[in-house]
């Protein structure tokens, strides 16, 4: 019996640590050096833990259009911090304030969000500090 509840309770040890494992710093991924600052159109977003995603078509310098995916801190987090569903249907206009990803352009970290009424959301995510 009791090696049976040690086998268990390493099982659930390890399997608890690839969770942790799997999670990635700011850093290893997004260049705090590298601020952006882009303008576009909602076209999807995800709603998940341990991070939402904003997904919008972004015009670039020569006209062509690049679906930007943008990382947000979790679901739960954007609730409090005020966020909600049905702020972001496809088509919402955001200008978004964040990090480039390490990767190139096309990816990034979100910062803060600001509505075509004025109204600005903070992502809760970034390097630390980051938020005002």
């Amino acid at each position: 019996m009791k090696k049976t509840a040690a086998s268990i309770f390493a099982i659930c040890c390890l399997l608890s640590g690839k969770a942790a494992l799997a999670h990635h710093s700011f850093s290893a991924e997004y260049d705090a050096d590298i601020p952006v600052e882009i303008v576009g159109k909602v076209t999807e977003m995800k709603w998940s833990n341990p991070h939402g995603w904003i997904y919008l078509d972004v015009e670039d310098e020569n006209g062509n259009v690049v679906n930007w995916a943008m990382e947000t801190s979790a679901a739960n987090s954007l609730i409090r911090r005020g966020w909600r569903k049905a702020d972001l249907p496809p088509g919402t206009v955001l200008v978004i304030n964040g990090w480039q990803a390490r990767s190139g352009p096309g990816t990034g970290n979100i910062r803060s969000v600001t509505f075509e009424d004025g109204t600005r959301l903070f992502a809760g995510s970034g390097p630390s500090g980051s938020e005002d």
